[in-house]
């Protein structure tokens, strides 16, 4: 099934108009829910950029239950986690595999279960793949895992899987894992962690002894490297890297400078953007600038702290970013844009950068999904996934 769409313009925070946005660039945010003023010009609701593209969207596959994220593999078809704690494998043109064998058991409750999955630097030699899951740890507690293992050479089964770090502690929550991975240049892996959503463990996203809140830096066999910013500190974890942070559920590698940047859940509003640098932190729950879902602040109700680092960009009301990437490709005119997967107002979203700030927003409609997961092929096209019982696998290129 192939579909067109425009870019549209959003109307209320969870939908967007029927119309094409107009050449002049007209563009209506919804109302903010908090009346924070940004900390600099653009670091919220910059101007609509149109980059005069019209998508072409066709459907690879459908029928996947809650799927959470897709990569490719080398002869281009898609590994697909399923949250109830499936992989699968789906070719270029829709094919299905039954269940991957060999992963361990994940407590799939709300928003847990299996969850990001990457390829190692070295797949071509050593057929290892890493995945991000939630663990079942006892007494109704859990924590997001990160385990790695051998992908057979027909892709039916996983050999030798064996978990290389654990969060701590484990939590009774179902909710804000976090969770992508993302290896750096150096070939150390980037794990992102939610605060596990209760009033009790997100003021842990400020303890240096937990891994809540945290992103973590460690090594592909689970080790620390003796690099990363807290090594040797006896009050901190040694695998942390930055910390503050509520649920980052999108994180890429700048393509120029290779810096780790994420996009991470705000409550009623105050999603961020976010370049961590190690050992800084970037203040959940101390500052926000969304509120609490009952309309309550966030604390004391205050958006900046000396010590803590503000956002590149944040957005109120609230979207719900799932992951994002930085376009390489030639076949959109976007490289160097960052392509945001939106769950709650089911789009695309293009931010166009100068630098490290926001200049532009371009958005489109992706109808009948929540935008889970984005991943560019080899050829520039985007793959996505939209995330409802019915999960879908969609491939987004310019209309010609």
């Amino acid at each position: 099934m192939i579909t067109r769409i425009a870019a549209l313009c959003a109307l209320v925070a969870v939908a967007c108009c029927a119309q094409p946005a107009g050449a002049d660039g007209d563009f209506n945010y919804a109302p903010p829910n908090a009346d924070f003023s940004p900390a600099f010009p653009e670091q919220t609701r910059a101007p609509h950029t149109l980059s005069g593209v019209t998508l072409e969207v066709t459907e690879i596959a459908s029928g996947l239950v809650e799927p959470w994220a897709l990569e490719f593999l080398p002869d281009g078809s898609v590994l697909v986690t399923e949250r109830p704690g499936r992989l699968r494998v789906i070719t270029r043109d829709g094919v299905i595999s039954p269940p991957v064998a060999g992963l361990p058991d994940v407590d799939a409750r709300n928003q847990g279960g299996l969850l990001d999955v990457v390829l190692s630097p070295t797949f071509a030699s050593d057929r290892l793949i890493y995945w991000s899951y939630a663990e079942p740890r006892g007494d109704d507690t859990n924590g997001t895992s990160v385990a790695r293992g051998r992908l057979s050479e027909d892709a039916s089964r996983v050999e030798n899987a064996q978990v290389i770090f654990r969060q701590t502690p484990a939590w009774r929550s179902t909710g804000h894992y976090g969770s992508v991975l993302v290896f750096d240049r150096a070939g150390r892996l980037f794990v992102t962690l939610g605060e596990r959503m209760g009033a009790e463990p997100r003021q842990l996203a400020q303890d240096l002894s937990t891994h809540l809140g945290k992103v973590v830096r460690i090594n592909p066999d689970g080790s620390v490297p003796s690099d990363n910013p807290f090594a040797g500190r006896t009050e901190a974890r040694a695998e942390l890297w930055s910390y503050g942070h509520r649920n980052p559920q999108g994180a890429d590698l700048h393509p120029e400078t290779g810096a780790l940047w994420t996009i991470e859940h705000g409550a009623k509003g105050g999603d961020e953007l976010n370049r961590p640098l190690p050992g800084r932190n970037y203040g959940w729950p101390v500052i926000s600038y969304g509120e609490e879902y009952s309309g309550a602040p966030i604390g004391e109700g205050v958006a900046a702290r000396q010590g803590m680092e503000q956002p590149i960009y944040y957005w109120d009301p609230s979207f719900a970013p799932g992951d994002m990437d930085f376009y390489r490709g030639d076949l959109f005119p976007w490289r160097g844009d960052i392509l945001v997967a939106a769950l709650r107002s089911r789009e695309l979203i293009r931010l166009e950068l100068d630098g490290d700030r926001v200049v532009g927003e371009e958005r489109f409609a992706i109808a009948d999904g929540r935008v889970r997961d984005i991943e560019e092929a080899a050829d520039g096209s985007l793959w996505l996934i939209t995330d409802e019982e019915n999960g879908r696998v969609l491939r987004v290129t310019p209309q010609r």
